[in-house]
């Protein structure tokens, strides 16, 4: 289920529920389900027919220690949710859980919640009732893997948040000349891992890159296509991870 993680964008990787769907062209070779289903053992979680399982309750305690430790060191530490699931499916297990989940997340103010989700659509209509303007230390986040979903992020962009960020991975085509970043934070790129995965252009980085240094975009080149993560984590010869700017008030650490 994962708690610190090889993912490079963040500290900790965190699942309140797992199981999911495919939903587009950049799940086919979805790792979270070949872990679900093969090492987990457990395919009656995956698909449109299957069931969603909700973690255990001293799992959902795992981020209560966080925000203490946060506090104790005095900055914020990031959490991603979730790499087995999608906390924005509508799914009857995850709609019945997620005012625990948001609950969970407005106890934690140390920790920078990274909402990622491949279904924007159903961002705001499932957002707490005192969200507002959104909350300072939840960032929310789509997967826009090339320009066929590029629309994904036009619909983030409609939706009160602290930082809305973009996930180019697997980046399977090319993406700047179609994607529309206003009002994006940051974008993360990232070549498909995995058995089988997909070859990239390393244009698409570069040209994302640009872009995002046009319109004052972070951007995160978080590594190159290959069998496995975090290989060539380079773009043309420098490392460029790049981090969207603080939103929450300082004053919170002190």
């Amino acid at each position: 289920m994962a708690e610190n993680t090889i993912i490079a964008w963040t500290e900790f990787s965190w699942n309140g529920f797992i199981g999911c769907q495919k939903v587009s062209a950049g799940c086919k070779f979805c790792y979270a389900e070949a872990l679900v289903t093969g090492r987990m053992g457990r395919p009656g979680l995956w698909g449109p027919k299957g069931e969603r399982q909700r973690t255990t309750a001293s799992y959902w305690r795992k981020p209560i220690k966080w925000n203490r430790e946060a506090f104790e060191r005095g900055t914020s530490m990031r959490v991603f949710s979730a790499s087995l699931s999608d906390v924005f499916e509508d799914h009857p297990t995850i709609n019945a859980g997620r005012a625990d989940f948001w609950n969970l997340i407005r106890s934690t103010p140390g920790l920078d919640w990274q909402l990622l989700t491949k279904r924007p659509e159903n961002i705001a209509r499932n957002l707490p009732a005192d969200w507002g303007e959104g909350w300072d230390h939840v960032w929310l986040g789509t997967s826009v893997e090339d320009a066929r979903v590029a629309h994904r992020a036009q619909t983030l962009a409609t939706i009160p948040a602290a930082v809305r960020f973009i996930s180019y991975e697997p980046a399977i085509g090319p993406l700047a000349q179609t994607i529309d970043l206003a009002g994006i934070d940051w974008v993360i790129y990232g070549g498909e891992s995995g058995p089988g995965y997909r070859s990239e252009d390393k244009q698409w980085a570069r040209d994302m890159h640009a872009l995002c240094s046009e319109q004052g975009v972070a951007f995160f080149h978080k590594q190159s296509a290959g069998y496995r993560t975090e290989l060539g984590i380079e773009l043309d010869g420098k490392i460029v991870r790049e981090y969207p700017r603080e939103r929450r008030s300082l004053s919170l650490f002190k």
